[in-house]
């Protein structure tokens, strides 16, 4: 059974921000999540429960999976060294 994926505003933003050709390559690993939430590579994050990373060339997408509902959630999507500063 196919994840709906969800993103939030700021991860929207933040796709806006992103160089074209890096932009193709996210938003495609992004859709390959509703199929499999959990590819190989992707690595949980510490500390928090079903949130993980998955890498993209020098970007990074921080996400959520929601098994009950059936959903993906992106929480955020910027480059390495940005990406696990706090607000």
């Amino acid at each position: 059974m196919a994840f709906s994926v969800v993103l939030k505003p700021a991860a929207v933003r933040e796709l806006r921000k992103i160089p074209e050709d890096m932009r193709r390559r996210v938003a495609a690993r992004i859709d390959a999540l509703a199929t499999d939430p959990r590819p190989a590579g992707v690595e949980p994050l510490k500390g928090e429960p079903d949130c993980f990373r998955l890498r993209v060339g020098e970007y990074r997408i921080l996400y959520q999976v929601e098994r009950k509902a059936h959903a993906v959630l992106i929480a955020r999507i910027r480059h390495r060294r940005e990406v696990y500063r706090r607000r």
